[in-house]
């Protein structure tokens, strides 16, 4: 039964089998590739120009490039920004110079250009402003970020986006009509598959590679959706920690927690979970937002996300994430406010341009008799002597700087009463320094 649906070229992988042939076989990046899109228009120029193609795994950087290569009859030079270095730099432009010699052009391909040091990636720019030949780079990371603003000058950015469920079901079909003819999978099953493909193309053929095993093996040709969820093991949802993916989910969580949408952020979080990402990392994420987003509007925030953290450190996985999704609706329901992080950022861009004003008299210790015969600490007054505790009047910043408010007080919360406290300490102030 092993070759009851024998895929074509079968010592190739699935996804190579049936790699487009022609721009016009590409599925998705319709807002590139349709009818006056910006990559349709440069493949119709039949002018190449050095390109950075940035997007997610498995949305068809290498195809595009390889598709590039042959609509302008070049030669095809690809290289793994994994596993090259200036050697293989060198020996690329050694090819490149040969094919001109020989009248072709030739496009350079870099897959996973980001991981490339500055060097090597400046290796390329001579090469690239002599028009030997044409560069392109393939990236899943922001190249504003990985790339050299001098190599990102020279190339057009072009953003590439996850297939949608629809796509991928085009995909699913076109490739049990071709290579997997006679396998069919039933409604569930196709679900399963698109679901646990996440919007990546690659990965949704090296499901159906894997199922395609499993059927032979099990002598069937009609698959339902127990048999895939059986036959394949559990998919974590494409995420790379550290990568674009990981940092947008990761704002889209603490949009959700600003947004005070407890369903989204949990979605997110949960997801995230799902995903891979270590759920300690979202604990500390957690208390960043107790402390930006919602601060003294409810200081019991902060605490319950060190509660948190404590919590699943002590219980782990799967107890300790119950304590990781109750702290997220907790912040995603609290009051919100971010007067002390307003405050904060600017403190610091005060202190940070402004000189070291010096400590003043009244407020420096006086531990020996020296200091206090300089005067250090005289005429403080001590607040607990004062009425109510408060010390109307007094200054506590450094002479000659002008009061800064900084803190504002929103009226949401436990701000609010805050923010009477402090109208009314003022008004004190006022009068003790009116008399």
């Amino acid at each position: 039964m092993s070759d009851l649906f024998p895929v074509p070229n079968s010592g190739a992988p699935l996804a190579e089998a049936v790699r487009p042939m022609t721009l016009d076989e590409v599925i998705g990046q319709s807002q590139l590739l349709g009818p006056g899109k910006p990559l349709r228009l440069a493949f119709d120029s039949g002018k190449p120009h050095s390109m950075i193609l940035w997007g997610p795994p498995g949305v068809g950087k290498t195809t595009l490039a390889r598709l590039m290569a042959t609509s302008f009859d070049a030669e095809f030079i690809a290289l793994s920004a994994v596993f090259s270095g200036v050697k293989d730099i060198r020996v690329a432009v050694e090819q490149a110079q040969a094919s001109a010699a020989r009248g072709r052009r030739t496009i350079l391909f870099v897959d996973e250009v980001h991981r490339f040091n500055k060097a090597q990636q400046d290796a390329f720019l001579p090469f690239v402003e002599q028009g030997l030949f044409t560069f392109i780079g393939a990236t899943t990371e922001n190249p504003s970020f990985e790339v050299n603003g001098a190599l990102l000058s020279r190339s057009a950015v072009y953003v590439l986006q996850s297939l949608s469920a629809d796509e991928l079901g085009q995909l699913l079909d076109r490739t049990l009509r071709t290579a997997l003819a006679g396998l069919e999978l039933d409604a569930q099953a196709r679900a399963s598959v698109v679901g646990l493909a996440d919007g990546d193309a690659r990965r949704l053929l090296n499901l159906l590679e894997i199922l395609q095993t499993a059927a032979a093996g099990a002598g069937l040709a009609r698959l339902d959706g127990a048999f895939v969820q059986n036959a394949v093991a559990r998919n974590l949802r494409r995420f790379d920690n550290g990568g674009d993916a990981f940092y947008d989910q990761i704002s889209a969580l603490h949009k959700s927690v600003r947004g005070s949408d407890p369903d989204a952020a949990l979605y997110w979080l949960v997801r995230m979970l799902d995903g891979g990402a270590d759920p300690l990392y979202m604990g500390r994420r957690m208390v960043r937002m107790a402390s930006e987003d919602i601060g003294l509007a409810d200081p019991r925030a902060l605490r319950l996300a060190l509660d948190a953290c404590e919590t699943y450190e002590r219980l782990g996985s799967p107890e300790g994430e119950l304590a990781l999704a109750e702290c997220v609706l907790y912040l995603a329901c609290a009051a919100k406010s971010n007067a002390a992080y307003v405050a904060y950022n600017q403190a610091r861009a005060f202190i940070g341009r402004d000189d070291s004003r010096p400590v003043p008299p009244h407020l420096r210790n006086a531990p020996t008799k020296l200091m206090k015969d300089l005067g250090f600490g005289k005429e403080y007054r001590y607040a607990h002597d004062e009425p109510d505790a408060y010390a109307a009047g007094e200054n506590y910043l450094p002479e000659g700087m002008a009061r800064p408010r900084w803190y504002q007080p929103t009226d949401r919360g436990l701000e609010a009463r805050i923010g009477e406290k402090l109208a009314r300490l003022r008004e004190l102030d006022r009068k003790a320094r009116g008399k």
